[in-house]
């Protein structure tokens, strides 16, 4: 199984700990703000931004809530650094954003309005 698809059936693995709160020290997490005004429907995951992996957000987050996401311990060997972006109900992506999924575990990535 390729490394990608690997962090796919992982990714998908998450989908049901969403939204899930890292109480345990060795949950790798991080938090996500809406500061939209448009309900989150997908979030997208890439080490390189040609293949995403998708969480399952379940119905998504809304506008003005903050997620605690937890990352499935099978994603453990790769990258820190990670693209990311939002899909929302209203047809639009978020430009990705480069972000270090390693540090500063507890400051929300903030999706905002363009």
């Amino acid at each position: 199984m390729s490394i990608m698809n690997t962090a796919r059936a992982a990714l998908l693995c998450v989908a049901f700990a969403l939204p899930a709160f890292a109480g345990a020290a060795d949950q790798w997490h991080f938090k996500v703000t809406n500061a939209t005004e448009t309900r989150i429907t997908k979030l997208q995951v890439s080490e390189d931004k040609k293949t995403w992996g998708d969480f399952d957000i379940g119905r998504g987050i809304a506008p003005g809530k903050t997620e605690t996401l937890v990352w499935d311990s099978s994603t453990d060997d790769e990258g820190c650094e990670q693209w990311i972006r939002a899909r929302f109900s209203d047809g639009s992506t978020s430009p990705p954003s480069k972000q270090n999924f390693c540090e500063d575990l507890d400051t929300p990535i903030e999706f905002t309005e363009e």
